[in-house]
């Protein structure tokens, strides 16, 4: 991105993924969001960190992508009570839930008309501040009862209905309101933060040679891509290069995991659009490859297999040929399974027009991953940054264009389908050598990224080091953050009976986005 026309200073930061710094003065925040918007940008993530005691105040951070890479827009907030800054939502929609998020976190608002709780929720004084270095928990706070104002729609016949937050079986907590006339739905508003679990503020307890363990819970779904995107970080503020084995160690694991999120998302998809044989035979196959998982890395989710430098353990010829045994027959059952979703009448009634964002509406909100990639939004960091070893690996760019669950379906078909031939690739070509190089000592106040196309979308990590190794802030961030609210436009014009089949084809995370 170019920002001469502002003339904002800006420096290279350390990256897998080509990424600079640009320093905001007052005021140009907007300006500078609007500039990077014009040329192609869209948001990433929005955060703030105390700097009061390095005499900076509130560092607000504004992280952008576009064809070049990664921009981070830093804006130095005075530590004053009033302080506010410029309304990034009304650049980049999705920044509204981020701005929200910030100031019930650090105190520091937006200058934005909403101005409601979204991580608050009465666990804490509304006038204490978790991420603030000065704050401390008490175990006289009682948990209070949170008053949140929906939005609602007045008409003639238009009533509500609400669901959740509790939900039917292990989903996690999260509410939904629908605004309806019968059943068509005219507006849906979601309550996220029922998962808030403070995991930013424990990494600041931790040091950098142990946080891949937390970093690797933030979402379980995507443990490997949070802890490769938190061991680049690393990587990057201690100047370590991971050995060429250990890359594609990593790398089969990922594809491992993109492979048992959409064989269980798939046989979910069915059961919601009426076909249980669906969810029997894909959670059958899902079974299989957590199994396998379990033999080769002591865990069915992979936990703990990356580490900074690297990774834990080596896989041995045995493993690596069971992995590639079990792709071919799996690709072989997806292959029939597929064709009896496309050929289901009935199944493909429910998946088509159902949900539908178009590709103005994905470009405009800022969607991302597999649920941009099916309504014609190409990117794809394998492709799009492919470092190794993804640029020896023929990534296929998945693309479809109608952007309904239909879409989405035929996003995860073919995505499984070549990550099952990648997972054959990797376990043939396999390098020999060392899987882990020792960590430097790192650099405090040094600021560090993360970005790997985990299966949902792109998984953020940014992390300043602080004295000692220890971590002095850290912001893992999920690409449901920008995804979510795309569900509430999705979900408009539907009927309420296809909410759950709307919602399970995005299938986002609220772990990853409740901190």
């Amino acid at each position: 991105m170019d920002f001469s026309p502002l003339g904002l200073p800006s420096a290279t930061l350390p990256s897998v993924v080509p990424a600079v710094r640009v320093i905001v003065p007052s005021g140009q925040l907007v300006a500078a969001c609007r500039l990077a918007q014009e040329q192609g940008a869209r948001l990433v993530a929005l955060w703030a960190s105390d700097d009061r005691d390095r005499g900076m105040g509130t560092m607000l951070r504004v992280a952008l992508a576009d064809a070049d890479g990664l921009t981070v827009l830093e804006l130095a907030i005075p530590a004053f009570e009033d302080a506010r800054y410029g309304d990034v939502a009304s650049v980049f929609p999705a920044a509204a839930r981020m701005q929200r998020a910030a100031f019930d976190l650090t105190g520091v608002a937006a200058e934005s008309e909403d101005q409601r709780p979204w991580t608050w929720m009465a666990a804490w004084p509304i006038d204490r501040f978790p991420l603030r270095r000065d704050f401390a928990a008490s175990p006289a706070w009682e948990p209070g009862q949170e008053d949140y104002a929906f939005v609602k729609v007045e008409g003639d016949g238009v009533h509500e209905i609400a669901v959740g937050p509790v939900h039917a079986g292990i989903i996690e907590p999260g509410h939904f309101r629908f605004q309806v006339v019968g059943e068509k739905v005219l507006r849906l508003e979601e309550r996220l933060s029922y998962a808030h679990k403070g995991i930013e503020k424990r990494f600041e307890a931790m040091t950098l040679a142990d946080g891949h363990r937390l970093a690797g819970r933030v979402s379980g779904d995507s443990t490997v891509a949070y802890a490769w995107a938190w061991a680049q970080a690393v990587e990057s503020i201690t100047g370590v290069e991971p050995p060429p084995r250990a890359l594609w160690l990593r790398a089969l694991a990922l594809e491992r995991e993109r492979i048992a999120n959409h064989l269980g998302d798939l046989g979910h998809i069915g059961n919601d659009g009426g076909l249980a044989f669906g969810l029997a035979q894909f959670s059958r196959l899902r079974e299989e490859v957590l199994r396998t998982n379990l033999a080769g890395y002591g865990h069915r989710l992979m936990m703990d297999a990356i580490v900074p430098g690297g990774v834990a353990a080596d896989l041995d010829p045995r493993q690596l040929r069971a992995m590639a045994e079990e792709s071919k027959r799996i690709a072989r059952e997806v292959a029939t399974l597929r064709g009896i979703y496309d050929e289901h009448d009935g199944l493909q009634d429910r998946f088509r027009a159902c949900g539908r964002v178009s590709n103005e509406l994905a470009v405009r909100l800022g969607v991302t991953g597999l649920a941009a990639r099916a309504s014609g939004v190409a990117g794809d960091l394998r492709c799009d940054f492919a470092s190794p070893p993804w640029n020896s690996l023929e990534v296929r760019r998945v693309v479809h264009e109608d952007g309904d669950v239909a879409a989405r379906v035929a996003v995860r078909f073919d995505e499984l389908a070549d990550s099952l031939r990648l997972v054959r690739t990797i376990t043939e070509q396999m390098p020999d050598g060392d899987i882990r190089a020792l960590a430097g000592e790192p650099v405090p106040h040094r600021l560090g990224l993360g970005y790997v196309e985990g299966w949902r979308g792109p998984v953020f990590c940014a992390l300043e080091a602080g004295p000692g190794g220890s971590i002095r802030r850290c912001h893992p961030h999920d690409p449901s953050w920008v995804n979510w609210p795309v569900i509430e436009h999705a979900t408009i014009g539907n009927i309420v009976p296809d909410f759950p089949l709307i919602n399970k084809s995005f299938n986002l995370s609220y772990s990853g986005h409740d901190l």
